[in-house]
């Protein structure tokens, strides 16, 4: 779940470029914030399983991701250091143990994305198609087990996101739609740093 969060964003930051590299400008993202909502379905659910939330990310490695329901959770990267936090009660308890090294892995990668360089990766072969489409295939097999294709749905020439859907096998995906986005706005570094 975690590195599938950290593969949006990253994903979020690569329609970004794209978009102007598409139009011909070579503009660095310093920063974006958008709602969200996630359905998530799986074979055995009757009915998708929805979250609503909100992200930001400031360049080069700040990242807050924030989910206000089912559960209110907020995940917090900042300095090379990544902290997860749940709300019980209407207190923020800090979970310990996260596992997130796949994440700063991740994050790495975004760098380069954000500095204008969309092409295909030793990670992901990117494919443009009309209607403002990107899709992403992982090449590594073991990436391939997780999520067979990315989905990205550009919202016309803004540089930013109409949706992101991860085809994770038969029957499973998870599609985030994103409202109120906003691209190069300079950000409080408590954003970062309290949930």
């Amino acid at each position: 779940m975690k590195y599938l969060l950290t593969l949006l964003l990253f994903c979020f930051c690569t329609v970004s470029g794209q978009a102007q590299e598409a139009e011909g400008e070579s503009v660095r993202v310093e920063s974006v914030h958008a709602d969200f909502t996630q359905e998530k379905q799986l074979p055995i659910l009757a009915r998708p399983i929805i979250s609503t939330g909100h992200f930001v990310f400031q360049a080069p490695d700040s990242l807050r991701w924030e989910y206000f329901s089912p559960i209110h959770t907020v995940l917090l990267m900042h300095d090379g250091d990544t902290r997860k936090f749940i709300q019980h009660d209407g207190q923020f308890t800090e979970e310990q143990g996260m596992g997130v090294d796949s994440m700063q892995i991740v994050l790495e990668e975004i760098t380069s994305w954000l500095d204008g360089q969309i092409t295909d990766t030793p990670t992901f072969q990117v494919q443009s198609h009309e209607n403002d489409l990107i899709i992403l295939t992982p090449r590594d097999e073991a990436l391939v087990k997780i999520i067979a294709r990315i989905e990205l749905k550009l919202l016309g020439s803004s540089g930013l996101m109409e949706s992101v859907t991860l085809f994770e096998g038969p029957g499973s995906f998870t599609r985030m739609v994103f409202s109120e986005g906003v691209l190069n706005e300079q950000i409080p570094t408590t954003v970062f740093t309290r949930p």
